[in-house]
């Protein structure tokens, strides 16, 4: 197969149900139900990093965040670090940025929140280049600008994700069928991540009439947490992604790009709504992600294009931290030192580990396993949420039976029925963690 041409369509803080062909009954993404029935949907696919700057971090170089530093947001990626743009460069691939990037302030040192990103803080993206380090501080729901590559702002007037997208297809204007260099294109949107100058999620208008009749999903507890008042808007937020991933797709089709493309869509994490404000560290922050439970790390992931054919459903356990791995395999760029592991090769039936390991930080300094039925989740609370990237010493926190209580409502940390169970699960955490190059842990047994 000849390298094929590489799209990310990146969400922000999108839950995993939203879609429809994983149960969303509200009509919020037909586009992306029809890609998974042409493509491949991994159904069980998690973040390893349930926080946007350290999940992207983790993205562009196929590295867990505490490998490369960045371990919670306000810090920016190392400029000399391998990343996935400079792979694929090296393997001849024009490589392009649009969107939030949100890797290149350093809280204290560093300071792109509203100014340009300097080209030796883009990671490698030297093709095209139309960004804003941290968008929801230069726009909002409706109008604001980013900066193409020479630092010029980029106004845009309309919807946030439609303005966003415009850039994008920009890009796909310059592309020809016959171009000699294949491309590599990461569209980084920030919905449907709430607007924090105005604590609330910004869909399009007539968003709250649209999806005014949701379905709860079934672990929200009526008063806990603000999702009854925001779910119709977030879900407004869901549809405008879908809406322009069709202008996406439209383009792809009419520049003759559609079917040597492949086309990954997914998310950094999802949203608990403020529905697990109280269980932080102390100096802990969170508000609606940073934990170990489902609707936090539980994201979409469909892939569809050249390699991922068919309408198949996968429901092995994937992480994020594998698609950068996959793309360094699509292009044929070397993958040393890379973590994750390719789902091309899931797919043509290489062994799989089945398991998630999730790196958790800024709420509690915590880690956390997710295999096909049980979730594991151990914590330091003495150690400082924001300034302690791990600890030699954990003691167990959570253990979640997910077949028998799917809305996590019954913490078995201290079962004894478990016991062995917490053993085998506490052996695996700690070789995850060596995968990752973290100081050895000890993990102690929850107080009874």
């Amino acid at each position: 197969m000849s390298q094929p041409n590489i799209l990310v369509y990146f969400s922000d803080q999108q839950r995993f149900d939203t879609l429809g062909c994983n149960g969303q009954a509200l009509p919020v993404t037909p586009t992306l139900d029809a890609l998974a029935r042409e493509g491949v949907n991994f159904k069980r696919a998690y973040t390893n990093q349930p926080v946007c700057g350290p999940a992207r971090a983790m993205l562009q170089t196929g590295l867990y965040p505490t490998q490369t530093g960045c371990f919670k947001n306000g810090i920016a990626l190392p400029r000399d670090i391998p990343t996935l743009a400079r792979r694929l460069r090296s393997a001849r691939y024009d490589v392009a940025y649009v969107g939030k990037w949100h890797l290149a302030t350093t809280r204290g040192q560093t300071h792109y929140e509203t100014s340009p990103i300097p080209p030796e803080w883009r990671g490698g993206y030297d093709s095209w280049w139309v960004a804003s380090d941290i968008l929801e501080f230069t726009s909002h729901g409706m109008g604001g600008y980013l900066f193409d590559a020479d630092g010029h702002k980029q106004r845009f007037s309309g919807y946030r994700t439609d303005g966003v997208t415009d850039y994008a297809l920009k890009f796909l204007d310059t592309r020809r069928e016959q171009d000699n260099n294949p491309f590599f294109l990461f569209l980084s949107h920030i919905e449907p991540h709430h607007q924090n100058d105005r604590g609330r999620f910004e869909g399009p208008d007539g968003s709250r009439a649209r999806f005014q009749d949701f379905v709860a999903p079934p672990e929200l507890v009526p008063g806990v947490g603000d999702w009854e008042a925001q779910l119709p808007d977030y879900l407004g937020c869901c549809r405008a992604l879908d809406d322009n991933l069709a202008r996406v797709i439209a383009r792809l089709r009419q520049r003759g790009l559609y079917e040597n493309t492949v086309i990954i869509v997914t998310s950094d994490h999802g949203c608990h709504f403020k529905s697990h404000m109280a269980e932080l560290a102390p100096g802990g922050f969170d508000d609606y992600k940073r934990t170990c439970y489902e609707n936090t790390i539980h994201i979409p992931m469909i892939i569809a294009g050249p390699g991922f054919r068919g309408g198949r459903t996968v429901d092995h356990v994937v992480e994020l931290l594998d698609i950068p791995r996959t793309i360094a395999d699509l292009a044929g760029a070397n993958p040393d030192g890379m973590q994750g592991k390719s789902l091309s090769g899931l797919l043509a039936g290489a062994p799989w580990r089945d398991e998630a390991y999730v790196q958790i930080s800024e709420s509690f300094v915590g880690r956390a396993l997710r295999t096909p039925r049980y979730t594991y989740c151990v914590w330091a609370p003495d150690k400082d949420p924001s300034g302690d990237p791990y600890a030699d010493a954990y003691t167990e926190r959570y253990v979640f039976d997910n077949e028998t209580d799917p809305c996590q409502r019954h913490n078995r940390v201290s079962d004894p029925d478990l016991a062995s169970l917490r053993r085998l699960l506490a052996g695996r955490l700690q070789a995850r963690a060596r995968e990752a190059g973290e100081p050895p842990m000890r993990i102690l047994p929850a107080a009874t």
